[in-house]
């Protein structure tokens, strides 16, 4: 299999490094060679960050070129639109539509920009889902991000068996059925 790459952007604090870990899990249990790396912002919290994760047959680096990834998953929609230039002419940007203002515009420095979404689907497939409202009617706002990995895991062709054995291995046994729950929302939802 050809090498696949996919990008995970967030803000700090949004569980993008844990969401890298159960993405590697579900690929290194497909039978595929893994290599994921993570770049922090400026804090760790409140802070830009990106990982990578790398999956195939072979796999010899870590880090995703600009122009090259399959996908790029945003918790966050400025986030989608800062990392869009890495992804390739037919990658798929999976993007949390959720506003997380950077310190500049809290402070007024800057605008947030609007339309961020319609923006990038000029350019790109975009699948916008609102996993923060999701997440909140199942009773857990901190399960957004697996809410989201449901929609991945139809673009990555994964199954959601997969998903969920990695889930029972990876998540805090008390918090694993609200997970499955939020990945099948997800799942459901995807296009």
């Amino acid at each position: 299999m050809e090498t696949k790459n996919i990008m995970i952007v967030g803000v700090g604090g949004q569980g993008t490094l844990l969401t890298s870990r159960v993405l590697g899990g579900v690929m290194l249990d497909g039978g595929y060679e893994v290599k994921m790396s993570e770049v922090h912002g400026m804090a760790q919290r409140g802070g830009s960050v990106v990982t990578f994760v790398r999956y195939g047959d072979e796999v010899f680096e870590p880090i995703v070129e600009e122009g090259c990834a399959d996908l790029l998953i945003a918790f966050e929609r400025l986030e989608a639109l800062r990392y869009a230039h890495y992804l390739k002419k037919d990658g798929i940007i999976i993007v949390n539509d959720q506003r997380m203002d950077p310190m500049p515009v809290v402070m007024g420095a800057e605008k947030y920009p609007e339309n961020i979404i319609e923006e990038l689907s000029k350019e790109h497939k975009v699948i916008a889902v609102d996993a923060l409202s999701e997440a909140r009617e199942l009773g857990n706002t901190k399960v957004f991000n697996v809410v989201i990995l449901g929609v991945a895991a139809k673009a990555m062709e994964f199954t959601k068996e997969q998903w969920n054995a990695v889930i029972e291995r990876v998540v805090k046994p008390k918090f694993v059925e609200i997970n499955k729950k939020a990945f099948e929302l997800g799942f459901e939802k995807a296009v």
